[in-house]
């Protein structure tokens, strides 16, 4: 499509960070479709939590805060997250008007006439005064590199399309990853699969008693300092450790989360080490994570020597046009939605002002 609109706010995801940006731009006075637009890839309202594998149950979500302005009660802790969060991300669109579109895939953005952002979709070209761009990370998982990967006669499956844990059953299962996705992951498969090995770069952390504001804010600085100096963010559990929980503690008790020392490479059938042993494998499980998804915001150069951008709050530096909201210190649910709502005060000033006259404190 080669149609051109105006609006003053482009809002690119609709997974948590959107909706609370498209929140508070709503609650403060701008018309969805006349004054902002939200652009969604993804086929249904849900972000990336329709995607999660069916086994991933609501009970199990650590950490899902609610979206502003209206809670989630009443849900099955039995029940899918992805079937659960997806209703409720669909109510919160309906409940106040914010008329997502979808699926639209956005290309690119890139400087346009009279100070606009020209933001070009599979939707036409949307002609804005700023942009919240709230993508996200699903969809770009992280595949480390090997040698002798491409050589593997077994399966290889990433985080991001993980089919549950009977897909393992009587399966060898080389499980690569620190995180709380790996640690999940082996609890959930180690009693289908026939043997199961953990492997990550660093020894893991995992973290004893309550983890209070105190810590939740020292955590989230720590992040917040690698993307204020233009580094790649971490997510926020790269520092705040593994929750010792009762499951962590079984596993630890029964030899499932005995952790090995990174391979260095991959065989036909298994992966070994430079100090000669080897694993046979089956199945070698990618729990590595994700990569911020910002490759379509390559033709406005935001990007640091360092490989990230970088951000004074949510505001690219580089750009102050460009809101990053869920990155780095705001990929947490509670996160993104201070960080719409932080995005919003920001843009509101932004427009109110005229050029080149900086707005009052």
């Amino acid at each position: 499509m080669n149609e051109m609109r105006e609006v003053e706010v482009a809002v690119i995801g609709a997974g948590q960070a959107g909706l609370a940006a498209a929140y508070h731009l709503r609650r403060t006075g701008f018309e969805p479709e006349r004054d902002f637009v939200v652009l969604d890839h993804s086929p249904g309202p849900g972000g990336a939590w329709q995607f999660r594998w069916p086994s991933l149950t609501y009970g199990r979500v650590h950490g899902m805060h609610a979206l502003p302005g209206r809670e989630l009660t009443g849900a099955d802790p039995a029940r899918p997250s992805s079937e659960v969060i997806a209703e409720y991300f669909t109510d919160y669109e309906h409940a106040f008007d914010l008329r997502v579109r979808r699926p639209v895939d956005v290309t690119a953005v890139r400087e346009g006439a009279n100070g606009r952002l020209l933001v070009e979709s599979s939707d036409g070209t949307w002609a804005t005064k700023a942009l919240i761009n709230a993508t996200g990370t699903w969809d770009r998982p992280f595949w480390p590199r090997y040698p002798g990967q491409e050589n593997f006669r077994g399966r290889q499956f990433h985080t991001a399309r993980y089919p549950g844990p009977q897909a393992f059953a009587g399966l060898r299962v080389v499980v690569v990853g620190g995180g709380a996705s790996g640690t999940q992951h082996l609890l959930e498969l180690a009693p289908y699969a026939a043997a199961t090995t953990w492997v990550t770069r660093r020894p893991p952390v995992f973290r004893e008693g309550p983890f209070d504001e105190d810590a939740g804010r020292a955590a989230v600085a720590l992040v917040e300092e690698r993307v204020r100096q233009g580094l790649p963010p971490k997510s926020v559990v790269s520092v705040t450790g593994l929750p010792l929980n009762d499951a962590i503690r079984q596993g630890l008790a029964d030899g499932v989360l005995d952790r090995l020392p990174m391979f260095d490479r991959i065989t036909p059938d298994g992966v070994e080490w430079k100090d000669g042993r080897r694993v046979s494998a089956d199945v070698i499980l990618w729990a590595t994570g994700f990569r911020p998804t910002v490759d379509h915001l390559a033709p406005l150069r935001l990007r640091e020597p360092g490989g990230g951008i970088r951000v004074e709050g949510t505001r690219a530096v580089v750009d102050p046009r460009v809101h990053l909201v869920g990155y780095g210190p705001s990929a947490s649910t509670i996160g993104a939605n201070r960080a719409g709502r932080a995005a919003v005060r920001d843009i509101r000033r932004l427009i109110a002002e005229p050029a080149g006259v900086p707005a009052a404190a």
